[in-house]
């Protein structure tokens, strides 16, 4: 399997903790500057973890040469998220050779909080 870096996600203190074939998990600890007004964990952290998790699940499967970009996803918040830390989970249903469906959930401290679909376009790298 190809190792990968993704630059963005590391920018926000979350860390690949799993990278197998069809499925990825990808955690974080939160700090305060990934809280909302109301002291709960920002949407948008949440929807940056789910989709990123989501693309490393779809690049597990890839051969060299290949890669995956975001076509769509869509995310169900459950509830709001309160916690030191936040795990998700993302496995691949289905996989084409143009696009691969996935499945992400969102834990927090081993609550469900947040559930994804996502498409992702398999491209050829140029």
């Amino acid at each position: 399997m190809k190792e990968i870096k993704f630059p963005f996600l590391e920018h926000t203190g979350a860390t690949l903790k799993s990278f197998e074939k069809g499925s990825a998990e990808v955690e974080l600890h939160t700090k305060p500057h990934h809280l909302q007004h109301l002291g709960f964990i920002h949407g948008g952290v949440i929807s940056t973890l789910m989709d990123n998790t989501g693309w490393y699940a779809a690049m597990s499967n890839l051969d060299k040469g290949y890669t995956a970009v975001t076509m769509e996803i869509k995310i169900n918040y459950l509830k709001p998220a309160s916690g030191e830390y936040l795990i998700a989970k993302a496995e691949v249903k289905r996989q084409g050779r143009t696009t691969a469906f996935v499945t992400i959930e969102l834990l927090c401290e081993e609550k469900l909080v947040a559930y994804a679909t996502g498409t992702y376009a398999i491209l050829e790298e140029k």
